[in-house]
């Protein structure tokens, strides 16, 4: 027989069963909010760009020393003193200027008696030496009063019109210069020239395996003699090549395989493996696959995605 007790709590039991499971209710719809405020972070925002047809060039770069290749030898002409020198040191000469003067030891000995004896006569024993070529004085080997030999080098002239700059080409490039290519010089301080390739030096370096080429320059242009420039060389040429930043592609520790991480909707990437061609600058060809105008390829934020990876692309 149930007391008044029993039957109190047979009635109160309902209550606290309906409560439990809406208590329960609660916690699940809870709990399921905070894995949408998650979904919703592990979105990764990014930007995006679409491929573009771009002209692509690859340079070589090698080294260029600037240098005269004909260098004229100033030589006296006679056996005497020199009475007069007008050459210094890099000074520019033209061609034909007076350069020395030699008074020979006949005349130095007997000095002006000859011309009193006769004035008819007018013997000066003074030989006159001028410029052969037009260039600067790079060697100065004597001075007024020095006793020179007939033949005996007096100076060295560097002909202007022989100064190049000599690229050392490795031979493994020769291919890809030609004579009258152009070429552009890019000195220390980095001034640009335009020059061109004039000739090829006929022998090798046996160790280095480089080539002299010799590349004309402007005559107008006052550049010293052993300056080292970088001469660039264009190597491949492409023509409304199919082409994405620098920042767009990815690759593997050993950089062997490339990709991109292209966008399939508005919130998911995935991994598309590419082949690269040139680069030029920050653009990189792509040879393949084919990209549509349309296709969007991030470009920032792409870093450490993995593949169908959840984005947000920000402007």
């Amino acid at each position: 027989m149930e007391t008044p007790r029993h039957i109190a709590f047979l009635r109160i039991k309902p209550i606290y069963i309906i409560s439990s499971i809406i208590l329960f209710l609660f916690a699940c719809k809870g709990q399921d909010k905070p894995a949408d405020a998650g979904e919703a972070k592990a979105q990764t925002p990014v930007t995006v760009t679409t491929i573009n047809d771009s002209s692509l060039t690859d340079y070589i770069n090698v080294n260029a020393i600037s240098s005269f290749l004909q260098k004229n030898y100033v030589k006296a002409n006679a056996i005497g003193y020199l009475h007069q020198v007008n050459a210094k040191i890099g000074q520019y000469v033209n061609k034909g200027d007076l350069l020395f003067t030699i008074k020979t030891k006949e005349a130095q000995a007997i000095g002006n008696s000859i011309n009193i004896l006769d004035s008819t006569l007018k013997f000066s024993g003074v030989n006159r030496i001028r410029a052969s070529e037009h260039g600067y004085i790079t060697q100065l080997l004597h001075q007024v009063g020095d006793y020179v030999q007939d033949g005996e080098q007096l100076a060295v002239i560097s002909d202007r019109s022989s100064f190049v700059f000599l690229m050392q080409l490795p031979y493994e490039l020769r291919s890809y210069v030609t004579n009258n290519q152009a070429v552009q010089i890019t000195l220390p301080d980095g001034q640009k020239i335009n020059g061109s390739i004039a000739s090829f030096m006929p022998t090798v370096d046996t160790l280095a395996q480089t080539q002299g080429v010799a590349i004309r320059i402007p005559s107008d242009k006052q550049i010293p003699e052993n300056l080292v420039a970088k001469a660039r060389i264009v190597k491949t040429l492409r023509q409304n090549a199919a082409s994405l930043p620098k920042s767009a592609i990815l690759a593997n520790e050993t950089q062997t395989d490339f990709w991109v991480m292209k966008l399939i909707n508005p919130t998911t990437a995935i991994k598309v493996p590419i082949k690269k061609g040139i680069e030029s600058g920050d653009r990189v060809e792509i040879l393949s696959p084919k990209f549509s105008a349309t296709d969007k390829i991030i470009v920032s934020g792409n870093y450490g995605l993995a593949d169908t990876a959840k984005v947000k692309v920000v402007r």
